[in-house]
């Protein structure tokens, strides 16, 4: 009988094999619709979001086609999402005033890979005829596709990632960023360890950092830094975990064996925030001071910090909730929390940053964003008030470097409800001004010329 029920199974599947994998499909494809959570196909303000995204003015509509590439998957998708909403306040803004040019932003997934993101912005300029390309989080991946600006004359505007080398060697003619940069950070922060010095005494300096492009930068532009304020120090290691490592438990066991008075780290986003929490269970807080002058005092690690921070931290970020004090910071803030029920990452003032600076740029241009000639000279030295500046300050695009110009403030942890679920926020600030934080000429020339640029 089991022999006889076998062989007519397998005549009925022989006969009918065509519909029954039919209907095989069928039932994958309504359970997979069934059990998509639905927020995947909300847009960003309410949800998360899965690939690309169109905001704006409709094609055939728009004055201008922008497309911009953040993270959506990932350890770093919190910046994408973040970002988005960003663009969606600048553009509910530009659409309250008049005479401003009707945007279509195309928002994708860069996945912070470098080639994908090249062959991303190839199709943005060949297939839905982008007039700019903006936006990017890794320095791996902005530079790139900076790279392909030059190489195709396209206006790239870079909101998010930081290394210096995109606009001191690698800079050209195309390629503007309106948000800070390492040399930017690790200016002010070279400036904070000199004053640090004279108030403590320390000597011995270690440095931990992603091992690519962003980390590697990030601490040339600390030891420049440093050596431009006379800084005297004793260099103990330098540590280069991977990107998006999820152990560095050795990383701190060595420190611990072989102390710093200071150790400043570059990881940033989650790296930073589980550095933290890995280290906090150890002794390292109590050995050393910890800095971070470049994205630690982002929104996600202060969350993270609880209601008690690591003694000793030093922390600074590109934006700040609480910094500076003044109306436009509020609205921002409190703009942003109102369209996403949270409070914005400092890759959310970039874009949004960005997409006014474009918006500023077409204006002067004319209106016409084809005549790209005519928009990098409306770049040029184009100055805009933002979020991030503090009272009787305008941020402006460098001429030369084609990097935006702004101050920084340093503080520590404090006690602040403010913006929950963060139980602390930045305080006891000390800041830096924005002409200060400029690389000089001699430091561009430098570089350029190490470069062959």
């Amino acid at each position: 009988m089991p022999g006889s029920l076998t062989r007519l199974c397998q005549t009925l599947f022989r006969r009918y094999r065509v519909w029954l994998t039919l209907a095989f499909v069928i039932a994958a494809l309504t359970l997979a619709a069934v059990s998509t959570p639905l927020h995947a196909f909300m847009p960003a303000a309410t949800g998360s979001v899965v690939g690309r995204v169109e905001l704006g003015a409709s094609a055939d509509e728009a004055d201008a086609t922008i497309a911009c590439m953040y993270p959506m998957t990932g350890r770093s998708a919190s910046y994408g999402r973040d970002s988005i909403v960003a663009i969606q306040l600048a553009l509910r803004e530009l659409a309250a005033e008049a005479d401003t040019p009707r945007l279509r932003v195309i928002v994708d997934d860069s996945r912070s890979k470098a080639s994908f993101a090249v062959r991303m912005a190839t199709d943005f300029i060949e297939q839905d005829n982008a007039d700019i390309l903006c936006g990017i989080v890794s320095s791996g991946v902005g530079m790139a596709v900076s790279r392909l600006s030059r190489q195709r004359k396209i206006i790239l505007v870079g909101t998010d990632h930081a290394s210096s080398r995109a606009t001191l060697e690698e800079g050209h003619r195309y390629y503007f960023r309106v948000s800070s940069d390492t040399w930017t950070s690790h200016a002010a922060g070279a400036r904070y360890l000199k004053e640090l010095q004279q108030e403590t005494g320390w000597q011995k300096l270690a440095f931990l950092g992603p091992d690519y492009e962003y980390g590697r930068i990030a601490w040339r532009d600390l030891q420049d830094a440093l050596a431009l304020h006379n800084v005297r120090y004793t260099a103990t290691n330098t540590y280069w975990p991977r990107l998006y490592e999820p152990d560095y438990s050795l990383y701190i066991q060595s420190l611990l064996e072989s102390p710093p008075d200071v150790l400043v780290v570059a990881l940033w986003g989650g790296d930073f925030t589980a550095f933290i929490e890995q280290a906090r269970t150890t002794r390292l807080f109590s050995q050393m001071r910890v800095a971070n002058f470049d994205t630690g005092g982002d929104y996600e690690p202060l969350v993270a910090l609880g209601n008690e921070p690591p003694q000793g931290l030093i922390l600074s970020a590109r934006h700040h909730l609480n910094w500076p004090e003044t109306d436009a910071n509020t609205r921002f803030v409190d703009g942003f929390h109102q369209l996403s029920g949270r409070y914005p990452s400092y890759s959310a003032q970039g874009a949004y940053a960005g997409i006014h600076v474009i918006a500023r740029a077409i204006q002067r241009a004319g209106g016409d964003v084809t005549d790209t000639e005519a928009m990098v000279e409306a770049l040029k030295g184009l100055r805009i008030p933002l979020p991030k500046d503090p009272r009787g300050y305008v941020s402006y695009i460098d001429k030369d470097t084609h990097q935006i110009i702004q101050a920084q403030a340093i503080g520590t942890p404090v006690s602040n409800t403010r913006y929950p679920p963060a139980r602390v926020m930045l305080g006891e600030w000390k800041v830096y001004d924005a002409e200060s934080l400029k690389p000089s000429p001699a430091l561009v020339e430098t570089r350029r010329g190490e470069s062959g640029g």
